[in-house]
């Protein structure tokens, strides 16, 4: 699953910044423009290993993920702009990603812009995963007028990780990250 270090044309020829996480932090989701992989939970670490490599290793929300490929060169592309030579992003699928890692300011950030965070996710026990085939009763607050009212139009939005809702008060429809 691992690709080999992208080594950038002209390689050598910029200082580098003190800490590439600094750098790998400001990379956004290009789903959610307005979180970055940091906010989002997504970026799990980031580290130089001795050879000068640095290597990042990112989660993917939910498997089969198609952003992974656009975060993984989003994430070449800023290292090597900052001065990084070699880049090796890894995807680590364990433990798998949760809502629950979406940092205080992510919440604060998808509220902002018009899309209701997630609540608490669900608490599974280990083992099995039971199959349940009935519906999936979500709550989620209305981000824009913050009723508690709120009605599901679609189980999917513009991506599968968001919801179609809609507020019963001020009628305006939201998204709404689904806790998983």
């Amino acid at each position: 699953m691992n690709d080999p270090p992208l080594q950038r044309p002209g390689a050598g020829t910029r200082s580098r910044p003190a800490d590439p996480r600094t750098v790998a932090e400001t990379v956004t989701d290009p789903e959610l423009p307005q979180l970055t992989l940091a906010d989002l939970g997504v970026l799990r670490d980031v580290r130089t290993e001795g050879t000068g490599t640095v290597v990042v290793e990112i989660t993917p929300t939910y498997s089969g993920c198609p952003a992974m490929g656009v975060m993984r060169a989003d994430l070449v592309h800023s290292l090597h702009e900052a001065g990084f030579d070699e880049v090796d992003v890894r995807t680590v699928l364990a433990p798998a990603w949760s809502t629950d890692w979406i940092t205080e300011e992510g919440r604060r950030k998808l509220a902002e812009a018009g899309i209701a965070p997630p609540g608490p996710a669900p608490v599974r026990s280990a083992g099995p995963v039971p199959l349940d085939l009935g519906t999936t009763r979500r709550a989620a607050s209305c981000p824009l007028c913050g009723s508690e009212d709120t009605e599901q139009l679609s189980e999917f939005g513009a991506t599968a990780c968001k919801a179609l809702r809609r507020c019963r008060d001020c009628r305006e429809p939201f998204e709404h990250v689904k806790e998983i």
